[in-house]
């Protein structure tokens, strides 16, 4: 009996042991089965997104914008109608035109949030008011903020504009509250239902496990998981322009839309500036059955999984073969069925591994059955084997951190292009020109970077991302860098004369960042999709290199970092602002007879 009962009992223990520990390939299967299966739902109807475009910083004359011209934004959207205004976005230095007074004047107006972004300061803003039903657990806490200046924060409210990722570098679930030494800060759209609602506390009820739910009073409680955090709900949230202004009794989400200036992240949706993932927090909220995962989810999975599996070998010894496949398949599309529904009641509940192991235990048992029945044990495990293992799969069963998302640090030189101007020439051209332009113009690019060792990591548009030194190492990268840039810059004068004698009167020009730093350097995404990239602060500064050659005038800016290990002579220029960045910016740039 029990020699009969140990393959069972391996099976439960093997395919037990992956659910029961959450392993890393099993959470992104799970989050990718919710990415599907959750029900998509309307907006609330009391918020709208700004969005300030790259055609609306070319309108006003470049980035940043001045405070002066926000406080008319804010101005001009409470005159169009809008209950309140949030900028996502941070003001942690004071405004060098003087247009700090204004804005914080109009911050006044109505309710009004600005956001704080994390960093790893320990800079904590103060807690909110709360009441905790229970004992004071769970959560997450909050490494640092950037705090606005003073003026502005005397006149709004904040919260942390938070967004952080799962296992595959998507967004989906977001904290309402986070921890600091001191107590409770809330998060962005959380603060912003808080000021709607009138309410000046937070209620959080927590259980053995951590947080249950939170509510802001006047509005319903929130279920969320143990850490607090709510599941997001990306519904299609009305958006406008500084043109249009579609505000009327809405509270507005503002945010940059153009190129360089906040980051996109990656959600299930599509990628998104954070003014964006923020509104669709608020939305959530107050969004009726909108998912969680609750506190039973994973004892219910494993639940789940055992009796399944157990039913599946009892009806595949018991029952003949035919009977026991077809009772088989048909425990597997109950089990699917189940599983559909309890996601679209709103309701997180895993059921694809469990799915997965009534196929594996329903094809062990069906392959015991078989041998024992023709006692052809080395043809069948023959057969079985060419079946489900073959040799690329084998090598990952046998390995599974092969499918873990794994990187290293290592330092390299990141270079950062856009083409200026191209936008607009498209606009008049034929869509076959057009195609024809772009493919010629980032031919050169790639050229010039593989003339020099680098490997282009990527094409956003009319940008491109480079990186030197990975993934082959690569002496002096960070002068092969700036040679690269150098020959961009020769190429796009080359493409000017092309278009030149096509009779195109547009010029293309072309903006490019370098900078050399340490970062997380692999292979990046979803169990089924790998991208190999770059993620660091060093990566973000080439980017805002990049985005500054704009405002500063140059059309190659080269980082601190890379122009130490250069041999080359380089002219320094004034020091900048960046986002993100406390202290200014040292950048270089070339000598003009360089070209």
């Amino acid at each position: 009996m029990i020699k009969k009962s140990l393959p069972l009992l391996l099976l439960l223990g093997v395919l037990g042991t992956p659910l029961l520990f959450q392993v890393v390939p099993l959470e992104i299967i799970k989050l990718k089965v919710f990415d599907a299966y959750v029900p998509e739902k309307e907006p609330s109807g009391y918020f709208s997104i700004l969005n300030i475009t790259e055609e609306d910083i070319a309108r006003e004359g470049g980035y940043p914008l001045p405070r002066q011209r926000l406080a008319e934004i804010q101005v001009d959207l409470l005159n169009n109608g809008a209950i309140g205004v949030g900028w996502v976005m941070a003001f942690p230095q004071p405004d060098r035109l003087g247009g700090d007074p204004v804005f914080a004047e109009t911050l006044a107006y109505a309710p009004s949030v600005l956001a704080m972004f994390e960093n790893d300061s320990g800079d904590y803003p103060p807690t909110t008011g709360t009441v905790i039903m229970g004992e004071d657990r769970g959560g997450i806490d909050a490494e640092g903020v950037v705090q606005n200046i003073d003026m502005l924060k005397q006149n709004a409210n904040q919260g942390i504009a938070v967004a952080r990722t799962e296992v595959d570098s998507l967004v989906r679930r977001l904290p309402l509250l986070l921890r600091t030494p001191d107590g409770w800060v809330p998060a962005y759209g959380t603060e912003v239902l808080k000021i709607l609602a009138g309410a000046d506390t937070y209620l959080i009820k927590t259980n053995e496990n951590g947080v249950e739910e939170i509510r802001v009073r006047g509005l319903n409680p929130v279920p969320v998981d143990s850490l607090g955090r709510k599941w997001i709900s990306w519904v299609d949230t009305p958006q406008t322009d500084l043109q249009e202004m579609q505000v009327k009794d809405k509270f507005v989400f503002v945010g940059f839309t153009a190129k360089g200036i906040m980051p996109q992240l990656a959600t299930p949706a599509a990628l998104m500036e954070p003014h964006k993932i923020q509104a669709a927090l608020a939305e959530s909220i107050l969004i009726e059955g909108s998912p969680y995962v609750p506190d039973y989810a994973l004892a219910l999975e494993l639940g789940i999984f055992t009796l399944s599996v157990l039913f599946i070998w009892l009806l595949l010894h018991v029952f003949g073969i035919t009977w026991g496949v077809v009772l088989f398949m048909a425990t597997m599309a109950s089990t699917a069925f189940y599983g559909y529904w309890t996601i679209q009641q709103g309701l997180l509940i895993d059921v694809t591994w469990a799915l997965i192991s009534q196929f594996i235990t329903g094809a062990t048992a069906f392959y015991l059955r078989f041998r024992e029945q023709y006692k052809l044990r080395q043809q069948i495990k023959k057969q079985f084997e060419h079946y489900l293992d073959p040799r690329q799969v084998k090598r990952l069963q046998d390995n599974p951190d092969l499918l873990a998302l794994t990187g290293e640090r290592k330092y390299a030189t990141f270079l950062f292009t856009d083409v200026r101007g191209f936008t607009s020439m498209s606009e008049k051209l034929d869509p076959t020109e057009v195609t024809e332009i772009i493919n010629v113009v980032l031919t050169q690019q790639v050229e010039a970077v593989q003339k020099y060792g680098g490997m282009v990591d990527k094409f956003i548009g009319d940008a491109m991302m480079a990186v030197f030194n990975a993934p082959l190492d690569q002496e002096h990268h960070e002068e092969e860098a700036i040679n690269a840039g150098i020959q961009i810059i020769h190429n796009m004068q080359k493409a000017n004369e092309e278009l030149e004698r096509r009779g195109i009167e547009e010029r293309i020009k072309i903006g490019i960042g370098i900078n050399s730093g340490y970062a997380v350097i692999g292979n990046m995404g979803s169990d089924t999709r790998f991208d190999y990239s770059c993620i660091g602060d060093s990566v973000n500064l080439a980017a805002r290199l990049e985005s500054s050659t704009k405002t500063v005038g140059k059309d190659l800016l080269i980082g601190e970092s890379t122009k130490e290990r250069s041999k080359r002579s380089l002219i320094k220029l004034e020091p900048i602002e960046v986002k993100g960045k406390e202290k200014l910016i040292n950048l270089y740039t070339i000598n003009d007879s360089a070209v």
